[in-house]
């Protein structure tokens, strides 16, 4: 006999807890940044759920999300570590062909240590390169789209969203999948970068030609151990439950104490973003338990119920809120919709998978509230001298770039739908 589903109200707090991260850092940013006002948020929010479930026979659920969880944050904490132990600067020639090759490197490195991973340890050298030249603007937002979004299609490493996807049970190689739709953005917007940028090249003056090509200096990396460390984080996700956590925390902690203070410093590191990231997934998981039961029950009476239907909403969700959370939710919903039919992965059927993975991943590059690396990426570039554009304006030039790949990515899915 089924269990009988969660009230409303239990469902609620999911809610209001994303709307919650994604309004509060910019309506009232003094009171967001203080950790209390986090603490206080998540335990009003997450404590009712909690205790409803415990105490209603959905106790085995609760410590399922949980687990779900610790593997999560020693994941991304890890990952965030090590990579923020690494130092690089440099000066290239600041050609077209130059600034797209950050862009594919970039992209082909956050699939492998994440897309924060690869935009700190490559922003700086790429603005450093360009510094000498007057006309660009177009760079840094080119940067958002492919090196901090699209590049972290391949594996859960990438992106936080295939990383919940994982933990939940999708096989880790199972994303290598979504290798066309990696080749689709990052090649759409290698290709723009290069179009964009030879057209702006040609427009600088002589003497700042000459100054860029005088001033070069070679690549300089610091705190190289901790590229072992980022190797060692995607051996250790192969471990078994509980040693794979605790080699996490470890190479988080060798990492952190054995870097030097200087090159922490000149990165600007802090572990408040890690923990900040901590206490809101912990409301986020244990809210999402109620979501994901009542989602996957009434899932065959909404509209939502085709493949290209579920990465437009689940894309445009993530546009304007935290991704990890919105493909949570969507998974749900599809795990819903795949009951009962086969060959299924982590309870969904492929394609749907691959439309949630895809939606979320690509469209938090929309604005730059979609995906953390963003607004990282935005505050470097604008302490380092460069103009950006405005919220609005980088949202405007985001959808038309990215406009012509979706609908490629639309037909695609319609196409493929059994």
């Amino acid at each position: 006999m089924p269990q009988e589903l969660p009230p409303v109200w239990t469902m609620l707090p999911f809610g209001a807890l994303v709307l919650a991260m994604a309004l509060l850092p910019l309506v009232i940013p003094s009171w967001w940044q203080r950790p209390w006002v986090q603490a206080l948020l998540i335990a009003f929010a997450a404590t009712p759920v909690i205790a409803h479930l415990a105490f209603n026979g959905r106790g085995a659920e609760v410590l399922h999300s949980a687990s779900q969880y610790v593997t999560f944050i020693a994941t991304l904490g890890a990952l965030f570590v090590a990579a923020g132990g690494v130092y690089t600067t440099g000066d290239f020639e600041a050609t077209p062909w130059t600034n797209t090759r950050f862009l594919l490197i970039g992209s082909l490195l956050a699939s492998v240590i994440g897309t924060t991973g690869a935009s700190m340890l490559l922003i700086r050298p790429l603005l450093r390169t360009n510094s000498q030249r007057q006309h660009r603007a177009h760079i840094v937002p080119f940067f958002i789209l492919a090196v901090a979004n699209a590049g972290g299609l391949l594996t859960p490493l990438g992106d936080p969203p295939l990383l919940v996807g994982f933990v939940a049970g999708v096989p880790f190689f199972w994303t290598l999948r979504l290798l066309p739709v990696w080749v689709l953005y990052v090649g759409s917007a290698a290709l723009g970068l290069y179009l964009v940028d030879r057209r702006a090249h040609a427009r600088e003056a002589g003497e700042d030609l000459a100054r860029d090509r005088i001033e070069r200096s070679p690549l300089v990396v610091r705190g190289r151990r901790n590229i072992a460390c980022l190797v060692a984080v995607i051996g250790a996700v192969f471990l078994p439950p509980m040693l794979r956590e605790a080699a996490l925390l470890g190479l988080a902690a060798a990492s952190y104490f054995g870097t030097p203070r200087a090159v922490h410093q000149l990165n600007e590191f802090s572990l408040t973003p890690i923990i900040e990231v901590g206490v809101l997934f912990f409301g986020l998981f244990a809210c999402l338990v109620p979501i994901e039961i009542g989602l996957a029950a009434i899932a065959p009476s909404l509209p939502i119920r085709q493949s290209w239907q579920l990465f437009w909403a689940s894309g445009a969700l993530s546009a304007i809120l935290d991704n990890a959370p919105t493909y949570a939710a969507f998974a749900a919903l599809a795990r819903g919709l795949g009951e009962g039919q086969p060959d299924l992965v982590a309870g969904i059927q492929p394609l749907a998978l691959a439309a949630i993975s895809a939606g979320t991943v690509v469209m938090g590059a929309t604005t730059y509230i979609g995906n953390g690396p963003n607004l990282m990426v935005k505050a470097i570039a604008e302490r380092s001298g460069y103009a950006l554009p405005s919220f609005f304006r980088y949202a405007a030039f985001a959808v038309t770039m990215l406009i012509g790949p979706h609908l490629v990515m639309t037909l695609a899915l319609v196409l493929l739908e059994p």
